[in-house]
């Protein structure tokens, strides 16, 4: 399973919001010079998210985006299924429950697949956007990416 680059400028766009929010509405430009992300792109994913519900637009001078809630209530799994739909490992749909199978394998496959995209739900689930500015900020651990890699 990929993260695609979509869920990656959306959260490193919300994340950069929370790690400036004090700061009040942030301005796409703003997002653009701390991120590096390329505007036109930026601005398309802003407006997914506020479809979503992740963020709020408020015009005119000192406008820009906001938060639409709690940075420990928006999870990078909202972020990502608001840019790129439902978090699965494909389009395989669910397996049969009574084993009654078309083709051989197909059962045990659709289970394991849909098992694998209801893990990186969960996963992605346990990462608020404050989780991510405490990490960005030095004040919790980062994930032992070192272990895992090693493997």
């Amino acid at each position: 399973m990929k993260v695609s680059t979509r869920g990656d400028y959306a959260s490193r766009a919300l994340l950069s919001l929370v790690l400036h929010q004090a700061d009040g509405p942030t301005s796409v430009r703003d997002i653009v010079e701390r991120t590096g992300l390329p505007q036109p792109y930026l601005e398309q994913i802003l407006l997914a998210l506020k479809g979503a519900g992740l963020v709020r637009s408020k015009r005119g001078v000192g406008g820009g985006y906001v938060l639409a809630r709690g940075a420990a209530e928006i999870t990078l799994a909202d972020i990502v299924s608001a840019v790129d739909g439902p978090i699965q490992a494909g389009d395989f749909g669910l397996p049969h429950t009574d084993g009654a199978c078309e083709h051989e394998g197909q059962c045990v496959l659709l289970a394991v697949w849909w098992d694998a995209g209801e893990r990186m739900r969960e996963y992605l689930t346990g990462y608020s956007l404050a989780d991510m500015a405490a990490m960005a900020q030095g004040d919790a651990p980062w994930p032992d990416v070192a272990d895992r890699s090693a493997g």
